[in-house]
């Protein structure tokens, strides 16, 4: 029975339509308000729901040294209400019309979001347009949610191994670029941030030279539009950031940190410099991604899960910010096993991929697993916003019709020459997390697995 399922699976990612990719994404449209605000809309009418998304160019990598955590501190304090809504109004408001609210920051950006039905779409665009322009921020709100950040700072990253692991080699890594810091702050930086700093930080960004909104769902635009303008329109345009790229300079050999933590099996972390969606090689790494870890038969789970090196092994990479980034390669090492022999092994299987050409079928697989998640993710209206979002964030929306082209264009040679270019010992950097002994009591674990890019609200 379980061989028949994956024959049926296998089956049905061959058989992907070579015109699905674009289906969901090519009635998206784009206006501008009269104040500048860019808005995208894409209709989509399988059920009465709409996602109304307002996105800040605004996140961590817009701080300043010493001031770190600014975007995710006003994050939280977007929730505190407006001078005709309070915070537990607005959530209220949700909830009581059956919908679901939320925000997330990243290096890249500030996001917020409600879903609901289609005929409430009112609700979202008048609390959406208050709290762009009216929030207010009160010192006693303000010195809670520092304490709150903190905490939550504490929890997910301090006492979480691998979290830790990951933002001391980012920081190792990152040393022009500001993804050096991460995107919940420095404990001591959040301690110093004052609501005067939360409030420059409002200004600066919170306008809509430096937002977008993203609405996808059953609506008609024609109808939209002028509503959307009679709320946000009024609204002072404000001035642009630059959208500046800020790149490091080539590293001149590996950089590698050790940690010691209180955790049951240690963990190992290397990461390779690489370029984002601006360079075609992006697209050769995704494929690569896949090659490596994704599923049962991919490489990583073959040579260390299976046998019992490595409790998991993973490969994370996103080609969708606005510098570029790191190709990460993650294993968390069971216990009495060696973390030399399994750090040998992820760099010999990097080497196999610049010397062997890979198997076709492997080839093909690879690139059909990509396509099948990237149009199983169109199923949400939520997922639909989110990812035009965020290629609108890294460069411009339209390129998400250049992923699966890309990834279908992607050769044997391809991932010879790229492997080659970018996984070398002088661009690797390392971070060992060695275990002291369990900690006192499990830490909670992020979602999506041992890297996590977002700081979600709540």
């Amino acid at each position: 029975m379980k061989i028949t399922i994956l024959l049926l699976f296998a089956a049905f990612l061959w058989l992907i339509p070579s015109n699905s990719s674009g289906q969901a994404f090519k009635n998206a449209t784009e206006t501008r308000l009269s104040n500048g605000l860019k808005v995208i809309l894409l209709e989509n009418h399988k059920s009465p729901m709409i996602t109304f998304q307002v996105w800040y160019r605004a996140g961590s990598r817009n701080e300043r040294v010493g001031k770190t955590g600014l975007a995710h501190l006003l994050e939280h304090m977007m929730f505190k209400g407006t001078p005709k809504v309070s915070g537990e109004e607005f959530s209220r408001t949700i909830s009581d019309n059956g919908g679901e609210e939320n925000a997330f920051t990243s290096h890249d950006f500030a996001a917020y979001f409600e879903t609901l039905s289609s005929d409430r779409i009112g609700i979202s665009l008048t609390l959406e347009s208050d709290r762009m322009a009216n929030l207010v921020l009160r010192q006693s709100d303000f010195q809670t949610e520092r304490l709150v950040v903190i905490e939550e700072r504490r929890m997910r990253t301090d006492d979480n191994p691998q979290t830790f692991l990951l933002e001391q080699l980012d920081a190792a890594a990152y040393q022009s670029q500001p993804y050096h810091w991460p995107v919940i702050g420095w404990t001591a930086d959040i301690e110093r941030i004052t609501l005067e700093d939360v409030q420059n930080f409002y200004s600066s960004y919170y306008n809509p030279s430096n937002a977008f909104i993203v609405v996808v769902g059953d609506f008609k635009t024609d109808v939209l539009v002028p509503e959307i303008e009679k709320a946000f329109g009024g609204i002072p345009g404000g001035t642009a950031t630059p959208r500046t790229v800020i790149e490091d300079p080539p590293q001149s050999g590996e950089r590698r940190i050790e940690v010691e933590r209180p955790a049951q099996i240690g963990s190992l972390i290397v990461g390779y410099h690489v370029p984002n969606l601006h360079d075609p090689d992006s697209y050769v790494l995704e494929v690569i991604r896949a090659i490596l870890s994704e599923g049962k038969s991919s490489r990583f789970y073959e040579k260390l899960v299976r046998k019992g090196l490595a409790l998991e092994a993973t490969v994370d990479y996103s080609p969708v910010s606005q510098d570029p980034g790191l190709f990460y390669l993650m294993a968390s090492v069971l216990p009495d096993k060696s973390m030399d022999e399994v750090e040998k092994t992820l760099y010999e299987e990097l080497e196999s991929l610049k010397t062997t050409p890979v198997d076709s079928e492997v080839l093909g697989k690879a690139k059909n697993q990509l396509e099948a998640a990237f149009v199983f993710d169109q199923d949400s209206i939520f997922s639909l916003g989110q990812n035009l979002a965020e290629y609108e964030v890294a460069s411009e929306w339209q390129d998400i019709d250049k992923y699966i082209p890309s990834i279908r264009n992607v050769s044997g040679e391809d991932v010879m020459r790229v492997a080659t270019r970018y996984f070398t010992g002088q661009n690797r950097n390392v971070g060992i997390l060695t275990p002291t002994g369990p900690p006192e009591k499990a830490p909670p674990q992020p979602p999506g697995g041992m890297k996590e890019k977002m700081i979600r609200l709540r």
